[in-house]
């Protein structure tokens, strides 16, 4: 696990916190399609934080869950991460 958030590690977790498959490439190239398209609601992505709570072992400040799309998810998890670096 590196110290920041891939897009190949979202599609996991977009898998095993909501159940849904979703090709990490696609992700990556397409960082502003929104969550929707993939049927990723806010339930999912707070699940999606909660395990990033416990992998990282620090809690995430409010915000990340109401993102819109994969590229704003991944920057703001990873700016919360540097921020408690």
């Amino acid at each position: 696990m590196s110290s920041q958030l891939t897009f190949s590690e979202l599609a996991s977790l977009m898998k095993s916190c909501a159940g849904l498959t979703v090709d990490p490439k696609d992700l990556e190239k397409r960082p502003d399609c929104a969550f929707a398209e993939y049927n990723l609601d806010s339930l999912g992505l707070l699940g999606i934080v909660s395990e990033l709570e416990k992998r990282y072992g620090k809690p995430i400040p409010a915000g990340p869950e109401t993102c819109k799309t994969p590229g704003e998810f991944v920057e703001a998890i990873n700016a919360s991460l540097m921020a408690g670096a």
